[in-house]
């Protein structure tokens, strides 16, 4: 059975609004790691922190964190 694993597309988002990984973190109020961990999967957000950063890039929350289904046998 697969693992659900929360995805995200926080570093297209960020190219669209043409943001850097600092610039991201200021407008949401965390730090450029914080932000670099949740971008790469290597942290999961609070609600709070994923709903701002939804708010920033001006798209519903689903547009930037959706769940994946990891079906491999690793």
């Amino acid at each position: 059975m697969g693992e659900n694993i929360l995805k995200n597309s926080i570093k297209v988002q960020r190219a669209k609004k043409d943001l850097t990984q600092e610039q991201l973190a200021e407008l949401v109020g965390v730090t450029r790691t914080t932000i670099n961990f949740v971008e790469r999967g290597r942290w999961v957000p609070s609600t709070v922190l994923a709903l701002k950063i939804a708010k920033v890039f001006e798209v519903p929350f689903e547009e930037v964190f959706y769940l994946d289904t990891d079906n491999s046998s690793e």
